[in-house]
Order: C-alpha cells, then structure tokens, then sequence
C-alpha cells in the first residue's frame, strides 16, 4: 500500500468515525487499518490522530492532512471519470441509491434495459429510506424525494410529484362520500410516519388562495407506502399519497379520488443527486435512461391515472408538505 492509499483510509477512518466501520467498510480486519495508519505517521513524521481505548481525534497535522486527502480524492476521481468518458463502451460498477418505492417499481426496468444494452456495467442498488451519504459511501446517483440540504451536491429534478386522496369503494359504502374537506377529521386514516416525523395533516389552498391545514384522524401509521397502500385497498381508512405509489389501482376502480376540486399543491419533487457535475459517461446515460423512463413532462405514474390533470387544481412549482 502506497502513501496516497494509506492517506484515503486515513479519511476514510475519520468520516467513517472509527476504525471498526472503516475496516467493514473494505471488509478487512481493525489491526489492518490500525496497522496502516501507523506506517502512514511513520513516512510523514508526524502523529496523525489522538488514540485511546475507545475512541481518536485528529491532531493538527492530521485535520491538515484531512483536507488535502480530500482535494486528492476528488483529483483522483476527476481523472478517472475522464478516463472512462474516453471508453466507447461504458464499464464498471455503477453504484445507486433509491428509496424502496421508487428503486423497485421505476428503477429496476430500467435498469434490466441498461445492462442489456451495455452488459459490462455491473449495477449496485442500495434501497434504504434512510438518506445515504453518497460521497463516503460511494454512491454515483441516488434517487430522493426532495431536494438534499448538502449544497455540496448535485440536485437535478426528475419528475413532479402530485398527492391525491384516495379511498376504497368499501370505504365510502361504509362511511359515505365526503363532500367537504372538514368531514375527513372523523373518518379514520392511514398515515405516513417515521421516527423523526409524522404526515397528519392536509395542507391545501383555501377560496382565498390561503394555505390552511386539515387534521386527519390516524387510525394507522406506517414508514412503508405499500404497506398504506394496502391498508387503503381493505376499505377501512382513506389515506394521502404521492401519485407515483399508484399503480392501476383507479384505472381498475379499487381506489376512488376524493374531494377532487381540492386545491392539493405538489409534494416534493423526485430529484437525482450526484457529487460532480462531470458525470463518468456510465453515470450520465443511466441518468438519461432514467429521465426518459419516467417521462420529461408528465410522468409515467400519471397516465395511469385517468383525467389525472383535472384532480385536485393542481399547481406546479409550490410545495405544501410538513417538514
């Protein structure tokens, strides 16, 4: 291992936050990496880090040496990347990440098309609804709803994001059809929920053009959207969702728009992030496959929808989504 590679784990150890995930990250052994690091001192000179039992912080010289490894990562990475632009034929790991949803319903038939046009590009698909740090993992894109908050980034939007008010035939036999958006404060709901936030109201535009919210009675919460989905399909609640979740479900009469003229306003949009504007060529024409895919200017998810732009007066541009 030369200097420059012990230099990388050296960054990687310190954005990893220790030296037993930096080691399970190359799945290698603690005392390789500890073993390294060491030589690594010895060739400069000078101790990099403060180690004790459980923990290590960087001296000086190491937070100096921190971020000239990081212009060299980036330096190394732009060469290669202009080095694979040069290949006629891409090749090579594409590494991606996505939400559950949106990586097996929209990106796998992609994907399936990708690899058959250009079969020496191997394709790795983290799905996690956690958001992934694409830089210290590795990542060449990742799919998100919303755009990141880590300027450093990349962000291109990809496709709109519409919500509609859906509930079963079962549903509305049972409770009756509302008319107005004050009847679904009683009538139960499914609801989007995780640790850190909580989807239970309705955010719309007023007569005035005034956004105003309604409070939902959340008889079921759950972090998956298939799992609501589902639950919406058993005919005992009415949920809220982004219109990319449904499939044939409206089309096949299973679920029923309701409140249509509601002035729902878009979610948020479905944005592809990368860390370099200099895209290796694998990189850019997965993005470009991915972009034609899903549709330049209505999505796919919508034209399954019948009369889709006539629900809800949507509006493109706004987003009224909790945060």
């Amino acid at each position: 291992m030369d200097i420059t590679s012990r230099l990388l784990m050296l960054l990687e150890v310190v954005e990893q936050g220790s030296f037993a995930k930096a080691a399970d990250a190359r799945n290698i052994d603690r005392s390789v990496v500890s073993k390294q690091i060491g030589r690594l001192e010895d060739e400069l000179g000078v101790r990099l880090l403060n180690r004790s039992t459980r923990s290590f912080s960087l001296t000086a010289a190491g937070a100096e040496m921190v971020k000239k490894t990081i212009e060299i990562r980036d330096l190394l990475g732009d060469t290669l990347r202009l080095a694979e632009n040069y290949h006629q034929e891409p090749r090579g790991v594409l590494k991606i990440a996505s939400s559950s949803i949106i990586g097996r319903r929209y990106l796998q038939p992609v994907i399936n098309d990708f690899q058959k046009r250009f079969p020496q590009v191997e394709v790795e698909m983290r799905l996690d609804e956690r958001v992934v740090d694409i830089i210290s993992e590795g990542f060449d894109l990742a799919f998100r709803i919303g755009k990141p908050k880590d300027s450093s980034l990349i962000a291109r939007p990809i496709a709109r994001n519409r919500l509609l008010i859906l509930a079963a035939p079962e549903f509305i036999k049972s409770y009756g059809l509302p008319t107005k958006i004050e009847d679904l404060a009683d009538l139960p709901a499914a609801t989007f929920a995780t640790a850190a936030s909580r989807m239970e109201e309705i955010s719309y535009l007023n007569e005035d053009g005034k956004q105003t919210e309604q409070k939902m009675k959340s008889v079921f919460r759950s972090n998956d959207a298939d799992v609501l989905l589902m639950k919406a399909l058993s005919g005992s609640a009415y949920f809220i969702t982004p219109a990319f979740l449904v499939n044939n479900e409206i089309k096949d009469g299973l679920l029923i728009p309701i409140l249509t003229d509601l002035a729902l306003l878009d979610y948020y949009p479905i944005y592809a992030v990368y860390p370099h504007r200099d895209l290796p060529v694998r990189t850019r024409l997965f993005f470009d496959a991915v972009s034609e895919y899903l549709g330049k200017q209505k999505p796919i998810w919508e034209e399954a929808i019948p009369n889709f732009e006539q629900l809800y007066q949507a509006t493109s541009g706004k987003d009224l989504s909790p945060r």
